[in-house]
């Protein structure tokens, strides 16, 4: 999972990703500060595998990784090419979902672009910019279509529903708040729209306001509404206080977290929903070689799981061996869930479930 990290300069979009990554991108109290998109990598934090490991105490410990993307602040006027906006636009499209860092803080010492926080208006700013960007593909689209109409009637439900979706674009709306029909995702599929990328809403809080009464915080009723427009996700989270227990030790960053009143870290959350957003689920490999997290999308069947290991394992697959994590734990042992009928043996058609122990099978 790629996860690209915008938002307006001296929004805590970079201090954010530091604390997220410990990556040390450069963060600093003025425009364009990130230039080229900084990129972290972060284990993602899943304690089957914790209990995995106690279990089987392997040589080598794999967890899911996800990828962070800082990508450089924007402005108005980004997608004529103003500021660093062609290299914002072409960085966003490489990402599979949007973190959208909004300030709902105040803070006369750090400077906003537009002299005034305003959630609201920072996130028009950027959604325009990004349907701007989609109109000139679109419009592209539509005259494709339009010449394919000469020769195939049939190409006139794409015309439709492209000018239909212009029209959506061109009232100030995200595609992603569009009602699309399974047909028209179909046509969409090869047209890749910046604003139809899935969008998590990071609302940056104060730490008053994150550990009061957050609902009070205007500027964060403000996302909410957008979001539940847009079917977006909204996460509130406080920049500094990550940033605070970005270099703690576990045990302090656990014992910090509960004196907060806070039920896990900021990075959890957004890795927990960026799973969920785009639909993404864990399967888990277990032996003494190695104890190892898979992340396959949901839906996806045991040879295609198969073969994020190894291409051969899809191509030679026979079956797999495959026993609930719940279950595996619950029995103590792999022979345990063997001896109670735990450990079952699915064929070509399995869909994947998440937190399968899994053990391939596969002959090439």
């Amino acid at each position: 999972m790629k996860l690209g990290m915008v938002g307006l300069p001296n929004v805590g979009k970079s201090t954010l990703f530091n604390a997220l990554t410990n990556a040390g991108a450069e963060s600093a109290n003025y425009p364009f500060c990130t230039i080229e998109p900084n990129v972290g990598i972060v284990s993602v934090p899943d304690e089957r595998l914790d209990k995995l490991a106690e279990m089987y105490h392997p040589e080598k410990f794999t967890p899911a990784t996800l990828e962070f993307v800082d990508i450089a602040g924007l402005v108005k006027g980004a997608s004529k090419g103003e500021g660093l906006g062609n290299k914002f636009l072409s960085n966003i499209r490489e990402v599979d979902a949007v973190v959208h860092v909004v300030r709902c803080f105040n803070d006369d010492n750090i400077i906003h672009v537009d002299g005034s926080i305003g959630a609201a208006r920072d996130i028009e700013t950027i959604n325009l910019e990004l349907i701007f960007s989609d109109l000139e593909i679109l419009e592209r689209r539509i005259d494709r279509a339009k010449k394919a109409l000469k020769g195939d009637k049939s190409a006139q439900a794409e015309v439709d529903f492209f000018e239909a979706l212009k029209a959506h674009l061109e009232s100030g709306k995200s595609a992603r708040s569009y009602d699309f029909s399974d047909e028209e995702r179909a046509m969409l599929k090869d047209t890749p729209l910046l604003s139809n990328k899935p969008v998590i809403y990071a609302a940056n809080l104060s730490e008053a306001d994150f550990t009061g009464d957050i609902n009070s915080n205007e500027e964060y009723r403000a996302v909410i509404k957008i979001a539940e427009e847009e079917h977006a996700e909204v996460l509130p989270i406080c920049a500094q206080i990550e940033a605070e227990i970005s270099d703690m030790s576990d045990e302090d960053k656990a014992m910090f977290l509960s004196d907060m009143h806070l039920e896990s870290s900021g990075l959890a959350r957004i890795i927990k929903t960026g799973y969920r957003l785009l639909g993404l689920i864990s399967y888990l490999t277990a032996g003494t070689p190695e104890v190892r997290a898979w992340t396959i999308t949901k839906g996806t069947k045991a040879p295609q799981a198969a073969g994020k290991i190894h291409t051969d394992f899809e191509k030679g697959f026979i079956r797999a061996e495959i026993v609930s994590f719940d279950d595996l734990i619950s029995c103590g042992s792999m022979a345990a869930a063997k001896e109670k009928g735990l450990v079952r043996l699915e064929g070509k058609d399995y869909v994947m479930q998440d937190g399968d122990v899994t053990l391939f099978r596969f002959n090439v």
